[in-house]
């Protein structure tokens, strides 16, 4: 898969089957939307292609906003290459990029830039300055500029459309097996190991800790049953998300107790993917409480874990 960062490196591809969006989590509706744009693509002889933003636009028209992602570059640039994507086009999202009226971006980035042939978009689009470009704009001058606009169905879950948005909410309210339902694959975190506190160990459950990777979205605190993924091999876990307010508040960060393994994970990087939310946080009174917490905590982990199906270590 070829990455292009800007017009200027961009090189015309035969008959280009485009679609456009940020993709922030790869989630059904982005699968579904990619798979026919690759399907077309075929049908036509031509090359699928995926327009995308760096930065989020969202960082640049409302920089108050701290906002977090479902997924890292590399994570992306991945599902886009296993879903058959041929080209991303990077465009450096920026005020001049903003500024541009619907039918300058259409002119100038998709006729004049790609020479774009079929789009496919989300029945929600919106594009050019302010967003005042629709779907039925898009259709206009595509038609002027010599493309066609096929409207995209979204995907649905219980009723509600897949977005985004509604991932990070189940995530931020600890619903991570919603969030997985959405995502089609289990949401995970990664980072290297860090030297903790070793409290765990001390009380019996020595855990590997990671920082909270920065702009990523982040589990509500609480014990989740996870799988743990370091060098290729799959580890059913359990994993704590918080300060530790039993012993006084401290940093906030993962921890991750490996079930039936001794593993010396420090300075390593590993991946946690979550399956299921266990319980909220919790102040215990003494550290026996909590160790006995903790016991309970990793039997209704193995049941949950019973029957889970990962995604694979090497994705």
């Amino acid at each position: 898969m070829k990455v292009t960062r800007g017009l200027a490196e961009h090189k015309r591809a035969p008959y280009p089957v485009l679609t456009i969006g940020n993709f922030d989590g790869l989630h059904l509706g982005h699968q579904a939307l990619l798979s026919t744009v690759v399907e077309a693509a075929s049908v036509s002889g031509g090359t699928p292609i995926v327009l995308t933003f760096d930065p989020h636009p969202v960082t640049v028209l409302k920089p108050d906003i701290d906002l977090c992602l479902l997924t890292t570059l590399e994570d992306k640039l991945a599902r886009f290459q296993h879903a058959g994507i041929e080209e991303v086009l990077f465009l450096s999202f920026d005020r001049a990029l903003a500024s541009l009226m619907p039918e300058e971006f259409v002119s100038l980035i998709l006729r004049d830039g790609i020479g774009v042939r079929e789009v496919f978009v989300g029945e929600h689009f919106a594009f050019g300055k302010g967003r005042s470009g629709r779907i039925a704009d898009l259709a206009r001058l595509g038609r002027e500029a010599g493309f066609l606009v096929r409207p995209a169905q979204p995907v649905r879950m219980d009723g509600d459309v897949i977005s985004s948005s509604r991932i990070r909410q189940l995530l931020q309210a600890g619903d991570v097996r919603g969030a997985a339902r959405c995502l089609g694959r289990p949401y995970e975190l990664s980072g290297p190991v860090v030297q903790g506190a070793q409290r765990g160990q001390g009380l019996g459950w020595p855990t590997a800790n990671l920082r909270l990777p920065r702009g990523r979205v982040i589990p509500a605190d609480g014990v989740y049953a996870t799988t743990a993924i370091w060098n290729k091999q799959l580890f059913e876990s359990v994993s704590y998300i918080g300060t530790r307010p039993t012993f006084g508040a401290g940093e906030r960060l993962i921890e991750v107790y490996l079930l039936d393994q001794r593993v010396d994970l420090y300075d390593h990087d590993i991946r946690v993917q979550f399956v299921k939310r266990l319980r909220g946080d919790l102040t215990f009174a003494t550290a026996v409480e909590l160790a006995a917490r903790i016991d309970l905590d990793v039997k209704l982990a193995r049941e949950a874990l019973k029957g889970a199906v990962p995604s694979t270590a090497d994705a």
